[in-house]
């Protein structure tokens, strides 16, 4: 099995440092900037797309009836807005590759 490790804001913000140069705290900067961006455009109803990469789509979910399971009662859900995201084919041939 493979280990699961994560990589974080601060993890983006130290590759920028080492590869462009930039001071730590404007590294952590462009990264919140960036994240930031992503997070307004997909509030006002926008989907976000980054070439190479993939895209995070809205999907307006409807209202259904769900069971818990522990009793078995019927529960009604909530219509809501999920984000989902659609990797690239770039993306689905590099971790296919690894």
């Amino acid at each position: 099995m493979r280990s699961v490790s994560t990589l974080t804001r601060a993890d983006l913000a130290e590759a920028i440092n080492r590869r462009l140069g930039f001071s730590r705290a404007e590294s952590l900067d462009l990264v919140e900037a960036i994240l930031r961006q992503m997070c307004d455009a997909l509030a006002e109803g926008e989907n976000v797309k980054i070439s190479g990469f993939g895209t995070f789509l809205l999907r307006d979910k409807a209202e259904r009836v769900g069971r818990n399971p522990k009793t078995g009662i019927e529960v009604p859900i909530t219509p809501r807005r999920v984000v989902t995201f659609r990797a690239s084919q770039m993306l689905k041939d590099q971790i296919a590759a690894a």
